[in-house]
């Protein structure tokens, strides 16, 4: 039903939910009447006028099933376990899901009435048809077909079998043909980038060192260091692992990865760290080139960040359901990797107050506000408060401001930096 439009099905499922509801919740035994079946009747001839012109196409590119389906407001996502009474068989590939419930829907060995009868029984007899896959699994049943010519032919036969697609549909064992190539394709591409990740480890330890380093015999953060004097080796690095990223976004963007391999933690955790360490260097290396002339945040930020950012953001939201502690001490990399962007636009709003641009009060204001919730949550790293530091820098010059406007001037940020001095 979710291939069609609402629109199409909504007058006969109100018809029939009264009816199915009472099978379900009351466990009534009332055979459907005339204009139930008709309702039936309707919803099916509705859902099939769409599978039928969605599901007759060649499956020689996926391109063109992308193509086809246009019409069609359903996506599928994560595994889909197709049963019958035959047994169960999972797919994980959204566009051979959809190909699957396509065929499903598209068979023309039974008469009309029969077909729309075994819907209608199939919906009812969900539970039961569950609980018959589930005991078969546990038992070990299977389905075998005796003419396989080999165990990839059996295996291939028994998944259509249990999805309730016969092995004489052409479509089908081409369409799991597909699905199998696919997720090859997927598991040799993550097993390669695994190898590479395991390499870059190498670079990103040597840019901790190198940040490090810049703290201890320089007393500057090593953002300051590498916008002022480029480091050769930390560009080097720089440059290799965006590279890596750029790559990885590119074959995920083109579907060469597994569709959950951006909840994944490895690949979340590698990706944030990355972002952590080394965006601060694409924004250092930005302002250097740019004078000053243009914003990173709205014209320089690479797609490789925003695409990690929200693959972050997004399993944030399911970590933020089960409840997280808070920090208990600073952040070793500041959290918000676009923190040194948001000092490099707020040191040029603070000239152009100088020079009466009264407007941007308010966004350095919001500024303000934004490093106190920064602090308050122990977000920021604590490099960010050495002497020399640009925040440092800004801060001095925001503060002088503010108390030669406004006699005995405070604010929250005003006392935590009061009280860490």
């Amino acid at each position: 039903m979710l291939l069609a439009p609402f629109e199409s099905i909504a007058e006969p499922l109100i018809a029939i939910l009264p009816y199915w509801e009472g099978i379900i919740v009351h466990d009534s035994k009332d055979e459907p009447d005339y204009f139930i079946q008709d309702a039936c009747r309707t919803l099916l001839n509705n859902v099939l006028q769409y599978t039928l012109t969605l599901g007759n196409y060649e499956l020689d590119s996926l391109r063109k099933l992308d193509e086809a389906i246009k019409t069609s407001p359903y996506r599928p996502f994560g595994t889909y376990m197709f049963c019958s009474s035959e047994g169960a068989a999972c797919i994980e590939n959204s566009e051979i899901v959809l190909k699957m419930l396509h065929l499903t829907m598209q068979s023309h060995e039974k008469p009309y009435d029969n077909i729309v009868h075994d819907c209608l029984s199939e919906h009812i007899g969900y539970a039961s048809v569950m609980k018959h896959v589930i005991e078969n699994s546990i038992s070990g049943e299977i389905i075998a077909k005796p003419d396989s010519e080999s165990s990839y032919k059996m295996g291939m036969s028994l998944q259509l079998e249990a999805i309730g697609v016969g092995v004489q549909n052409e479509d089908a064992p081409i369409a799991l043909e597909i699905a199998r190539d696919i997720e090859n394709n997927h598991s040799r591409n993550v097993a390669k980038l695994a190898i590479e990740l395991s390499e870059k480890q190498c670079i990103m330890a040597e840019l901790e060192w190198y940040k490090e380093r810049c703290e201890k015999e320089s007393g500057i953060t090593y953002y300051d260091s590498f916008r002022k004097h480029e480091d050769i080796n930390a560009n080097l690095g720089r440059e290799n692992l965006a590279r890596f990223w750029d790559e990885i976004i590119e074959m995920w963007e083109r579907h060469e990865l597994p569709h959950d391999f951006q909840s994944q933690n490895k690949w979340i955790n590698a990706g944030t760290a990355y972002r952590k360490l080394v965006e601060p260097l694409d924004i250092a290396y930005y302002y250097s080139m740019s004078k000053g002339k243009s914003n990173y945040l709205s014209e320089g930020r690479p797609n490789r960040y925003k695409v990690i950012q929200k693959w972050m953001e997004a399993k944030e939201k399911t970590r933020s359901s089960r409840g997280q502690r808070p920090r208990t001490k600073p952040a070793s990399l500041t959290e918000d990797s676009c923190f040194w962007a948001y000092v490099e636009e707020a040191s040029e709003d603070l000239e152009n107050l100088k020079q009466d641009q009264h407007q941007k009060l308010e966004s350095l204001e919001m500024f303000e506000g934004y490093v106190t919730k920064m602090i308050g949550h122990r977000n920021i790293s604590s490099d960010v408060f050495l002497e020399g530091s640009s925040f440092m820098k800004w801060w001095k010059e925001w503060k002088n401001y503010k108390q030669n406007q406004i006699s005995g001037w405070s604010s929250p940020l005003y006392k935590i930096m009061e009280s860490e001095s």
